[in-house]
């Protein structure tokens, strides 16, 4: 057996993560409560400002506030804005839930493959994540990015010296965590989520030179690896 290079992601492939960004912008939008636009729109509001504010919690709750500013049909109170953040905090606040399978084929891959966690946002709340998760010593490093795009996935080869033919990324967003690691020269394993973030969605493109495998469950790692 050759020793493969696994980059797995974090969010939403080892635990679950946006369904409490979800659970946020359905309240928010109830408390917007917006006269002529749908849900839908607002959303492509939040998608908008969300992009130009960064990853994590705290990103993602002024994210709300500054959608807020520009929707709302009355004057924004103090009141408002305090209601709204109270939105973001409460994600911090949610149980770390594991997805199915995780933890036993972490420890099955355990002796088998070099294990890198390779996840993008903000390095404090994403470290916070991996203690609570339980799984800090199943990887021999921790990587934190601001973002994953091609340049990301060379430089992690580079500074790692892995052999590009011989490493993996695993992840369940086609936009951070399959296309640019396919257009770097890498392998990549989908695990798609039902709830990925809406800016994640891409169709993958399958025009490089790495090997793409699509998986159902993050546990059917074991039957490849």
């Amino acid at each position: 057996m050759i020793q493969q290079h696994l980059l797995i992601d974090a969010d939403d492939t080892l635990w679950e993560n946006n369904i409490y960004f979800e659970q946020a912008i359905h309240e928010f939008i109830e408390l917007l409560n917006h006269s002529t636009l749908t849900p839908a729109e607002v959303r492509v509001v939040i998608n908008e400002v969300e992009r130009t504010m960064g990853y994590g919690t705290a990103s993602f709750t002024q994210s709300l506030v500054e959608t807020y500013h520009r929707l709302a049909e009355h004057d924004v109170s103090d009141a408002d804005i305090l209601h709204i953040r109270k939105l973001g905090e409460q994600i911090v606040e949610q149980p770390l839930v594991l997805l199915d399978g995780v933890q036993e084929t972490l420890t099955y891959l355990l002796s088998r493959h070099h294990r890198i966690l390779l996840t993008k946002g903000d390095e404090e709340e994403q470290l916070l994540k991996v203690d609570r998760s339980g799984l800090k010593d199943y990887f021999e490093h921790i990587l934190v990015v601001p973002e994953k795009d091609v340049e990301t996935y060379q430089r992690v080869v580079n500074e790692l010296a892995l052999e590009p033919t011989q490493t993996w990324m695993i992840g369940n967003a086609p936009r951070s965590d399959i296309n640019p690691a396919l257009a770097a020269g890498l392998n990549a394993v989908f695990v798609p989520h039902p709830h990925t973030w809406s800016v994640e969605h891409q169709d993958i493109d399958r025009a490089g030179t790495g090997k793409l495998l699509e998986i159902k469950r993050f546990a059917e790692l074991r039957e490849y690896f």
